[in-house]
């Protein structure tokens, strides 16, 4: 019984060290636009985050029961498989926030657990028919209604505005803008923060500390929602440049109008039960919302790699998680084995991150060659005329002015550079 107790402990605090990464990694689906944008300075912007996303974690459980009882079945699950688990979602998370990828911190976690379930048990102790409707329709669904919906939502601010002073409505959707981030913030709480409580409570379950089906206790959603409004104050700045300057240029009109689609869509979600990755939806909106601009511009490149990235996210956290497994279930020195193998490629990928630091001082600069419009990009543009003598703006970063930028009603105000 000692020994269950003790590795029990180690899988809470593993399970509040994904949530921790979890902060830092997705801080930018809440908060990249208001920064990039200038609505908020970055410190204060990051602040604002990890108070709503703590206050979000006490708003619903309903994610948290998916989690627990919902993706596996509670029935021969042991601590050493939710250990394994968090081991390969931890890792996924650190490595693509290396290289600055809005990936899902949220499929990770499903990967790790299906992969070390599968391990364990084998494939029949995973609900598919759950994962299918509450995991994997709604990861392909979300980024595409938020996209929609920003898109939309950009072209009818732009419209409603044409004729409004510019000055005056740059401020009022800068003021719009920090109340969506916050929107989005809180929504976040209430989805992300619930899958660490659902880890833990599963993992109680298997230890035999709590019946099957329990809610998550109250000292379980506290803990949770500290360790991921924590990680969300440090901010994940990698992926904020990212999201906010590596996908579009956005002005606030735009970002209003992401931050409104995208924290709609996770709030709708949460109420549901689906486990909906907020990277997915916050990505696809401010794509939407980049296309929504007449002229603007979406680079597609950068799209690609996190299409790509969102693509291996189940697959690789499992494999990881399932090679944990296999060690951990060799007994007391295969756990130890696996932590120490976590602690030290944490180490190992925090000293790489020190060759190029990232931080809120130089967050908005765009790094890298200027990447040409794509396809789709190219052909809104070459729909939307500028008006007659109007000249192309000059968007002062490394990415050069594209052709028709300029629209009738894109107001004078360029996105906000350093």
């Amino acid at each position: 019984m000692e020994h269950i107790t003790l590795l029990l402990a180690i899988v809470i605090v593993t399970a509040l060290v994904f949530d921790f990464t979890n902060g830092f990694h997705d801080t930018a689906n809440a908060m990249a636009t208001t920064i990039s944008t200038g609505a908020l300075k970055p410190k204060t912007a990051v602040a604002m985050s990890a108070v709503l996303n703590l206050v979000g974690a006490f708003l619903s459980v309903e994610v948290a029961k998916t989690i627990s009882s919902g993706i596996v079945t509670e029935d021969g699950i042991t601590p050493e498989v939710i250990f394994a688990a968090l081991v390969g979602a931890i890792l996924w998370n650190l490595m693509t926030w290396l290289i600055g990828l809005p990936s899902s911190s949220s499929h990770a976690l499903m990967g790790g657990l299906i992969g070390a379930t599968i391990a364990s048990v084998g494939i029949g102790g995973v609900n598919g028919g759950t994962v299918v409707t509450k995991v994997l329709i709604p990861a392909i669904a979300a980024p595409l209604v938020a996209g929609i919906a920003a898109f939309l939502a950009s072209r009818l601010t732009y419209r409603i505005g044409r004729n409004a002073d510019e000055k005056a409505t740059a401020k009022g959707y800068r003021a719009g803008q920090i109340t969506s981030a916050g929107l989005v913030s809180l929504a976040h709480g209430t989805n992300d923060a619930q899958k660490t409580m659902g880890i833990i409570t599963l993992a109680l379950v298997a230890g035999g500390v709590l019946s099957p089906g329990s809610n998550p206790p109250m000292w379980v959603i506290l803990a949770a929602g500290l360790a991921i409004a924590l990680g969300t104050y440090l901010g994940g700045w990698r992926i904020i440049r990212t999201m906010g300057k590596g996908l579009t240029d956005l002005q606030p009109q735009q970002g209003f109008a992401a931050q409104t689609s995208a924290a709609s869509v996770i709030l709708a979600s949460s109420n549901l039960g689906f486990s909906l990755s907020t990277t997915h939806s916050c990505s696809g909106a401010v794509m939407g919302a980049g296309l929504g601009r007449k002229g603007g511009v979406v680079r597609w490149s950068t799209a690609t790699r996190m299409f790509v990235a969102w693509g291996l996210t189940l697959p690789a956290a499992g494999l990881v998680a399932a090679g944990s497994e296999f060690v951990t279930k060799q007994g007391d020195w295969g756990v130890a084995a696996v932590a120490a193998f976590l602690i030290g490629a944490c180490v190992a990928i925090w000293f790489v991150s020190r060759r190029q630091v990232v931080d809120h001082t130089n967050v908005n600069d765009v790094a890298g060659d200027a990447e040409p419009a794509g396809v789709v990009t190219a052909a809104i543009a070459a729909v939307s005329p500028p008006p007659a003598g109007t000249p192309t703006q000059d968007r002062k970063t490394t990415i050069p002015a594209q052709p028709h930028a300029a629209d009738s009603e894109e107001p004078a105000t360029q996105p906000a550079t350093v």
